[in-house]
């Protein structure tokens, strides 16, 4: 896989988003593609997960509070996955606790971003996590 991540462009990384709000989700699909990424969503753990195998993003964004499956839990499932335990996550709350970012870290979070995020703060995420992910 030929990707390009460069301070100019991320053209072809394949991005998932995972937000109950459809306001997140498009938000963050619009910055990223503008980017040149490639984005996936869901609304929840559950169809994350079912699309994370097929899809195999580079880097996952995930909310916090969701109906089901909650950020926490499916960060879990995806950390315990051999295959994705690599795979960077990035937790999205609107909530900027310490308890929080701590329970993040322990499921296996790479980062943490306050919502509503700006598109620097999701593209320096990208820039920071995404190089340590194996291509393939």
């Amino acid at each position: 896989m030929n990707l390009n991540v460069s301070e100019n462009g991320l053209t072809g990384l394949k991005v998932m988003v995972i937000d109950d709000s459809k306001t997140i989700r498009r938000t963050a699909e619009t910055l990223l593609k503008k980017e040149g990424c490639v984005v996936s969503t869901a609304v929840d753990g559950f169809e994350a997960l079912a699309k994370i195998s097929d899809q195999k993003p580079a880097i996952i964004f995930v909310d916090i509070m969701m109906p089901r499956l909650d950020g926490y839990q499916t960060c879990a499932l995806i950390k315990n996955n051999p295959l994705f335990r690599a795979t960077p996550v990035i937790m999205l709350s609107s909530k900027d606790g310490l308890f929080d970012k701590a329970r993040g870290r322990i499921v296996g979070a790479e980062q943490y971003l306050t919502k509503p995020f700006t598109r620097d703060e999701l593209l320096g995420a990208i820039h920071r996590h995404v190089s340590t992910v194996p291509n393939g």
